[in-house]
């Protein structure tokens, strides 16, 4: 139970002060100072919101997820013990991932920012080289053929429309 606790916190504190908080707070805040352009429609300012909360969701549920299935933090350097394939994993291998750019994507549309705009793009692209250069070898290293087929189920960044279940990895293999 103490080492959940501790697994919480540290996953907490990495989404406060670490990559989480440098891509969707302090950035955004050092491009656009939340400076709201005057005159902009409510509607434009709901749809930002909605894409805000939709992509900080994630990010919130994969963080209880990894501590409670996992048994390991956000952190790459306290990993899970366990590959998590269960919840939002089901639908897409990467749901923290897209749901900072979700996120983003509702920054740029509430702050009109085209430098934001661009920092996303260049955070999308540096995310994707990470995660084919990185994440994807390391995990295969760890977890081997139980990656591999859920690899090659789920899909990286665009999600499945049905949730993946392993049981539909024995039938293919």
């Amino acid at each position: 139970m103490a080492s959940a606790r501790i697994n919480a916190a540290v996953s907490a504190l990495f989404t406060l002060l670490g990559g989480p908080a440098f891509a969707l707070v302090y950035i955004p805040f050092w491009i656009t100072r939340f400076h709201l352009p005057a005159g902009e429609p409510w509607w434009q300012q709901l749809l930002a919101a909605l894409l805000i909360v939709l992509g900080v969701t994630p990010g919130l549920e994969s963080m209880v997820r990894f501590v409670r299935v996992g048994r390991g933090t956000l952190l790459p350097v306290i990993p899970t013990e366990h590959l998590v394939v269960s919840g939002i994993y089901r639908y897409v291998r990467n749901p923290m991932y897209l749901g900072v750019m979700v996120a983003l994507a509702g920054e740029v549309l509430l702050f009109h920012s085209l430098a934001l705009a661009k920092f996303a793009a260049w955070l999308w692209l540096g995310l994707h080289l990470f995660i084919c250069a990185y994440e994807e070898r390391t995990l295969q290293r760890r977890f081997g053929e139980s990656y591999m087929r859920y690899r090659r189920n789920v899909p990286r960044w665009a999600p499945r429309l049905t949730p993946w279940r392993e049981e539909e990895a024995s039938k293919t293999a």
